[in-house]
């Protein structure tokens, strides 16, 4: 009877004191019919979210059929050599489409997806961390904090180019060398960030008095010669080995990381457990060191070529180790100025952030007149191999 009025009302009752011999019969009747319409709401649940997950996997596909004007991707003699990487057979995007198609290949699947989505969402991440930080510091008034904020805006500069090289950079050929000497500019301030937060922050009284004068200016030519290799071994590229351009690359770029951790080195030498940065500037020295491994050796797609022509890139790798080693120097910078306060504001003199600050600019000036340059030699080869057709 309850059961049944409650079914005719739309709601479960559970039996009162009337007739509590009644109810008694029909109290197991009720927790069953309430047990079987919770299942069927949580199965409907499953069901719905198993729906949209796959609809949300279905998405590139059917933005694919929606555009007509997306082509599909093409093999890898479709495309000029220097677009190839290595081992990677399939999934390049065709060339001299519209600027549409290049921004919507973000949701297509092809050999650069993940190479864009990977620097994307740490952008994103990055973004909150920023976010994060200016509740617990004053990056307007105190001085002292702005060598974190360069390293911040530094990490979500290069994040973006990253992802700005890898979606745009399959336009044409000048895209190609445009957006990929941007990546460079990013690398290479990003390392400069890199530097003023060590020798702001993780220096001690020994290191600094030898290198006090020399080491930022040191810092920032590295950081331009990192961005001129860069840019020339992809200039290059057309003409000479990979390995040669991998050395062009490599080389600029392990001296100025060298020298920018050099601060953090006699640090790690000599750790201590009461140190609580201690922790993250070694979790960002083997990140980085990892993603040294990955950029320099194609191990995955050497083999096993042609299966990591979408997931499994060493460079998709490399992407997520820089991405976390760059989380794990924030927070270290993070903790060394909160801790480290009374250390280092006796080590800098006033007008030092202020310098360090200015010659951040410089860089990224020298950095951008580096890469147009470099793109003013390749439209010149261009042009000529555009006339000799």
């Amino acid at each position: 009877m309850y059961c049944r009025q409650a079914e005719e009302e739309g709601a479960v009752v559970l039996p009162t004191d009337i007739d509590k011999t009644q109810a008694g019969r029909n109290y197991p009747v009720c927790i069953s019919q309430l047990l079987t319409i919770m299942a069927t709401t949580v199965m409907e649940s499953i069901g719905r979210v198993f729906i949209s997950l796959q609809q949300i996997r279905q998405f590139p596909q059917l933005l694919t059929d929606a555009a007509p004007s997306m082509p599909g991707t093409v093999r890898d003699t479709e495309v000029p050599s220097y677009f190839r990487e290595r081992y990677v057979c399939t999934g390049y995007r065709p060339l001299n489409q519209n600027w549409r198609y290049y921004f919507l290949s973000l949701f297509q699947r092809h050999n650069e997806t993940l190479n864009i989505w990977t620097h994307l969402v740490a952008f994103l991440v990055l973004l909150i961390k920023l976010c994060q930080l200016t509740e617990t510091v004053d990056f307007i008034s105190d001085r002292h904090s702005w060598p974190l904020l360069i390293l911040v805006l530094s990490s979500l500069t290069y994040s973006a180019f990253s992802v700005v090289a890898h979606l745009l950079g399959g336009k044409s050929d000048l895209a190609h060398y445009c957006f990929y000497f941007l990546d460079y500019v990013g690398v290479a301030q990003y390392q400069y960030g890199s530097a003023v937060v060590h020798f702001y922050y993780a220096v001690d009284e020994s290191v600094h008095g030898l290198v006090s004068g020399i080491f930022m200016p040191t810092a920032a030519i590295l950081s331009c010669l990192s961005c001129l290799g860069c840019c020339y071994g992809k200039y290059c590229n057309h003409s000479l080995p990979t390995w040669v351009r991998k050395v062009c690359q490599v080389v600029p770029s392990a001296l100025a990381y060298s020298w920018d951790i050099s601060p953090v080195a006699k640090r790690l030498f000599f750790w201590s457990s009461s140190d609580p940065a201690i922790i993250y500037h070694f979790g960002q020295v083997a990140f980085f060191l990892s993603c040294a491994f990955f950029f320099t050796c194609p191990l995955l797609e050497r083999c096993f070529p042609g299966r990591c022509d979408f997931v499994g890139q060493s460079h998709q790798i490399f992407h997520v180790f820089l991405s976390c080693c760059t989380l794990c120097q924030i927070h270290a910078s993070y903790l060394d100025f909160v801790g480290r306060r009374k250390l280092y504001s006796s080590l800098h003199g006033s007008g030092d952030v202020v310098l360090f600050v200015g010659l951040y600019v410089v860089t990224l000036i020298m950095c951008v007149g580096i890469a147009a340059l470099m793109l003013r030699k390749v439209k010149q080869v261009l042009d000529f191999k555009l006339k000799s057709k």
